[in-house]
């Protein structure tokens, strides 16, 4: 890559790829491809595009209104997208869409994506988001699926919001051989944990590595789709 030949936006991508990610364990080249492929700062509130590629995370404030959520730090949602192991036909379940940049990262690396966000007004944000860049395997539903999400069984699971610990009725909503990635834990000591369904009843599970986000929001409300 000749990055002399690079936009002011192509080449800030091109070092929060090479600067921040790459050098922190995050060497799948489908990832790596995902995140130069995905247009991050079309993810963004207006008002902080100019943070698109910072290593920080962005309030997601839609139209002068504070949902009190985030974007994640670029190198955490590299490395949970690396973490899932994904294949091209896998169906994937997102718990917590926010601003619907972590879920165009999977849908480039999956078959489907369902995404399901608690906050109505981060819903129709993401949405737009995705349907702006003509991403058509995500689903966004509104509703809290923090203990789960209808019957589907899914190939793999991401929460994108740190739970103290993972709710049964989520592990059980994999397939066999499905993975569930979750930050688990309370500040100030939270771990990436990696669950996989190895049999009917049986689960397991793989410390990551060490972070601290946003606890996931959940409250019982109605189910409703786009």
């Amino acid at each position: 890559m000749n990055i002399n030949a690079l936009s002011e936006v192509e080449l800030a991508r091109y070092y929060m790829v090479e600067q921040q990610i790459r050098p922190w364990y995050v060497e799948d080249e489908k990832v790596l491809q995902a995140l130069f492929d995905v247009p991050r700062e079309h993810f963004v509130p207006p008002a902080f595009k100019g943070m698109a590629f910072a290593d920080t995370e962005i309030p997601l404030i839609i139209d002068a209104v504070d949902t009190n959520e985030y974007m994640l730090k670029p190198v955490i949602e590299a490395r949970l997208a690396v973490e899932l192991n994904l294949k091209p036909t896998d169906g994937v379940l997102e718990i917590g869409t926010g601003s619907g940049y972590q879920a165009a990262l999977l849908a480039r690396l999956a078959q489907q994506v369902t995404s399901v966000e608690i906050n109505s007004t981060l819903a129709a944000f993401a949405t737009e988001n995705l349907q702006r860049q003509h991403v058509q395997n995500v689903n966004v539903e509104i509703g809290d699926a923090h203990e789960g999400w209808g019957t589907t069984e899914y190939d793999a699971i991401l929460l994108t919001g740190s739970v103290p610990v993972v709710p049964d009725a989520l592990k059980y909503q994999l397939c066999i051989g499905g993975r569930l990635v979750a930050v688990v834990g309370r500040s100030p000591v939270m771990t990436a944990m990696r669950i996989t369904r190895t049999s009917a009843a049986s689960f397991e599970t793989t410390p990551l590595f060490d972070t601290v986000i946003k606890p996931l929001r959940g409250s019982r409300v109605t189910r409703f789709q786009f």
